[in-house]
């Protein structure tokens, strides 16, 4: 059997003793492949080698003085090829080098499918990269698939993306659509000893921006990158309760509305109030001597912080039978049916403790404040919750008040814009997401790559070829 190269379409006819040609699309352009080997590579798996010469162009053969010049040594270059299944293969061939006799210079005859600045062919090239652009592979998984190392997918990875997010692999390219609302939040990064700050396009769910850091200078950066004139078309921005953010578009670009949502609102409510008035109530009762009521609040901070409406539901999922899956069947585990009475216990401990019921009444009021849609009704109902924190007189409740009047207009900001985290939050689990199946990046700027990648749209390698499929 032969491999020949049709000249018209690139392509290798496997020509055995019948008529019957097998013809492999391999666009191993003038290579003609004279003998195959099989090897085993150090990690067990085999090899099949294609040995054979690689035609010399009448082009590689002059020189720039203009002179012929002629084949100086020609020793063996291995180039790592395509899979066959769980198979890897490489292709082997004297690699001439010229030299001419008139000036000394010297060159490298030209591979056409050399992938550039590795030892690999174009096509492992491209579908190394079409398997990392999917966004399902880990880098792990693709060096499995494709036979190459860790470092060099890491490699034809971040080139990839520094081909689609940054100017010469630099500065990031500046986004050309303008959007109305912006979303701006900080997550952790390596543990949580350091953090990183991203700013997303809230229409599209895009990340135009992370930097290192969660203070002002994040939010500088970002305005010096897009400028002025981009953000005139920004009307608000949505963030948490970080006053850094605030204060530094608000020294930019005083037009710019901050709007903190319900999302948020809630968290510190629940963390920095319920959480904390429980163990004020329970360490209170003990003291009292009233053992009975304070055994009551063990583990309720979880009823505690929930909405009526989700108590009600998980009562009714327990009254359909519905069961919480724990682990798989397969390592010891079953399921568990759900507990019911989760309502029932919750007017129990409001029927128990006043302050409790003021938790409920403020929880209900903040959710009817950020159904409303005019600003004037919503700072009505804002202020009916800070005059009942102010008449608990709980110190608690009263840092709770401070927070709703020192973010009051970025509050009632919300029926205007009606703006919620949703986006926000879905990109911060996808970071968590990305960097638990990387088992971490120490890279930041690689990290920083593929969160952009992974805000937008599938990875499409040639949308025309869809029409093969009509």
């Amino acid at each position: 059997m032969e491999y020949i190269r049709a000249e018209a379409n690139g392509q290798l006819f496997l020509e055995p003793q019948t008529k019957e040609h097998l013809r492999i699309p391999s666009f191993l352009y003038g290579f003609k492949n004279e003998e195959t080997t099989t090897e085993i590579a150090h990690s067990g798996r085999t090899v099949f080698c294609f040995r054979g010469r690689l035609a010399v162009e009448e082009e590689d053969r002059v020189c720039k003085c203009g002179k012929r010049m002629h084949i100086n040594a020609h020793p063996d270059i291995i180039l790592r090829h395509l899979c066959f299944g769980g198979n890897l293969s490489c292709v082997l061939f004297p690699h001439n080098q010229f030299k001419c006799p008139a000036c000394g210079a010297t060159k490298s005859q030209f591979i056409s499918f050399k992938a550039i600045g590795h030892r690999m062919t174009e096509e492992l090239y491209q579908y190394t990269r079409d398997l990392l652009a999917i966004g399902t592979y880990t880098n792990k998984q693709v060096a499995e698939i494709t036979g190459l190392g860790k470092n060099t997918v890491k490699a034809i990875d971040k080139k990839r993306l520094q081909e689609l997010y940054t100017i010469d692999g630099k500065e990031l390219i500046k986004p050309e659509k303008t959007t109305k609302i912006l979303g701006i939040d900080e997550f952790k990064l390596h543990n949580g000893r350091k953090y990183a700050t991203h700013i997303i396009d809230m229409e599209t769910g895009h990340i135009l921006w992370i930097a290192n850091g969660k203070k002002k200078q994040v939010v500088y950066d970002f305005i010096d990158h897009v400028g002025l004139e981009w953000m005139d078309s920004v009307e608000a921005v949505a963030c948490d309760m970080n006053s850094d953010f605030q204060e530094a578009f608000e020294e930019r670009c005083p037009h710019i509305q901050p709007v903190f949502d319900h999302f948020h609102l809630v968290k510190n409510f629940n963390d920095k109030v319920v959480s904390e008035v429980r163990k004020d109530e329970q360490r209170r009762l003990y003291e009292a001597g009233d053992f009975e009521a304070a055994k009551a609040l063990k583990k309720t901070r979880y009823i505690l912080m929930s909405k009526r409406s989700t108590l009600q539901k998980k009562d009714q999922e327990a009254k359909a039978g519905r069961v919480i899956h724990r682990g798989s069947p397969l390592f010891g585990t079953s399921d568990v049916v759900r507990k019911s009475g989760y309502e029932e216990k919750y007017d129990a401990l409001l029927r128990e403790n006043a302050l409790l019921f003021t938790l409920d009444l403020i929880k209900e009021k903040l959710d009817e404040a950020y159904r409303d849609t005019d600003e004037a009704r919503m700072a009505e109902k804002i202020i009916d919750i800070m005059d009942i924190c102010e008449a608990t007189g709980n110190s608690h409740l009263l840092w709770f008040r401070k927070l709703l009047d020192e973010h009051f207009e970025g509050i009632i900001a919300h029926a205007t814009f009606q703006i919620t985290s949703g986006k926000v939050e879905g990109i911060n689990q996808k970071i968590k997401t990305l960097r638990r199946h990387g088992y971490g990046y120490p890279d930041d700027e690689y990290f920083f790559l593929k969160l952009f990648d992974a805000s937008r749209r599938t990875y499409d390698r040639n949308p025309k070829s869809h029409r093969f499929c009509d």
